[in-house]
């Protein structure tokens, strides 16, 4: 079963009918990122924004102006005590997530978490244990899967187009100079495999599987360097599944772009069958027809508005309002969803051998060890 149905074509939302549920209540916390998820719930058929938190009040102010039929609190529990708000939306800072999650769960919510879930492994311990004691479903935001040519790649490949995924590249370059001035938290406050690294690190997990073993190396850009940055924002990783399959994932967080060269985020798969690609910021899927010529679909102008509200590229309207929509889908019927919760915990293990790795210099990590140090 595809977790992609798609947007009809020509359509920049999910339309309604009368046969549709009533859409569940989405209460978001953390209005800087969410307040992207707040207005694409507009898109979607299932989900309708009706509470946002924040501790600032201009920037409540602010997203109230854009979306005033939905109440603005800055008490994380009133949101919670809201009735109305069935899935809770997480988008703060990474260091604050468990907390948030299990106050959810708690709470009786179901909850859409912006990736990574967690960065530590007590964290992850906790929401795990959360998650079973009380019966509650999570979404990790993984926005790339549902950016419209990351989708297509993923249909094709599950319907065989490229035969057994033998080797996976994965990369996100981006420069964040931005995202210091945004965050300042991340300068000593988590590491740059959790953010950007996270994407495609994703990636490479969905269509590999576990992976077994990674060997990785990092290094500061002269941008991490000049604002003081702990960990390293450049990484280059070597994974190997049980199985013998590869994968190599790059990131580059201080790089000068080329993006006629590169896009921002690429997905290579090698199959047995053949090969595709799939990029952002542009929205490209290119990929081996059955008689060897390359094929290159290229929907930019067909979904720019719904993926980026004709704003700039990066906005994430449209991959927000996909994974909404999914996961409304799957918990109204009782369905299964994509990542789920133990899917973000696997993404975590990997994550972190990948950082002890580099921190060692390279040296090999076992995931499997990290896997059960967090209770999968």
């Amino acid at each position: 079963m595809s977790y992609f149905p798609r947007v009809a074509r020509g359509v920049h939302s999910y339309p309604r009918d009368d046969s549709d549920p009533a859409p569940l209540g989405l209460g978001v916390v953390g209005l800087h990122e969410g307040r992207t998820a707040l207005l694409a719930a507009y898109r979607t058929r299932g989900v309708r924004p009706v509470a946002g938190c924040d501790l600032d009040a201009a920037t409540r102010a602010a997203v109230a102006a854009e979306a005033p039929e939905v109440a603005m609190t800055a008490s994380y529990a009133d949101l919670l005590a809201r009735d109305d708000v069935a899935i809770v939306g997480v988008y703060t800072p990474d260091h604050l997530h468990a907390e948030h999650i299990v106050a959810a769960f708690e709470a009786g919510k179901d909850v859409v978490c912006t990736k990574p879930i967690v960065n530590d492994a007590a964290a992850a311990r906790a929401v795990l244990a959360a998650a079973r004691r009380t019966g509650r479903r999570l979404l990790v935001g993984q926005s790339t899967r549902f950016f419209e040519s990351f989708r297509r790649q993923r249909a094709a490949f599950e319907r065989g187009e490229v035969g057994d995924v033998e080797v996976v590249e994965a990369h996100y370059t981006h420069r964040m100079d931005w995202y210091y001035d945004r965050a300042p938290w991340i300068v000593d406050g988590t590491d740059w495999v959790y953010l950007g690294l996270s994407h495609p690190l994703d990636l490479l997990r969905w269509y590999l599987g576990p992976v077994a073993t990674v060997s990785a190396v990092g290094s500061r850009s002269a941008l991490a360097r000049e604002h003081g940055c702990a960990s390293y924002d450049i990484y280059s990783v070597n994974a190997t599944t049980a199985d013998g399959r590869l994968g190599r994932v790059f990131g580059h967080y201080g790089t000068h772009e080329l993006p006629r060269a590169r896009n921002s985020i690429e997905c290579l798969l090698y199959g047995s069958a053949g090969t595709s690609m799939a990029q952002y910021h542009d929205m490209r899927y290119l990929h081996t027809a059955p008689d060897g010529t390359e094929v290159v679909e290229d929907m930019l102008y067909e979904y720019r508005h719904f993926h980026f509200n004709n704003e700039v590229h990066g906005m994430h309207y449209g991959e927000f309002a996909n994974y909404l929509q999914h996961f409304a889908d799957a918990l109204t019927s009782g369905t299964p969803h994509s990542p789920d919760l133990v899917e973000g915990i696997e993404t975590f293990c990997l994550m972190e051998a990948v950082r002890r790795s580099a921190r060692a210099g390279g040296a090999s990590v076992e995931v499997a060890d990290l896997r059960t140090q967090v209770g999968l």
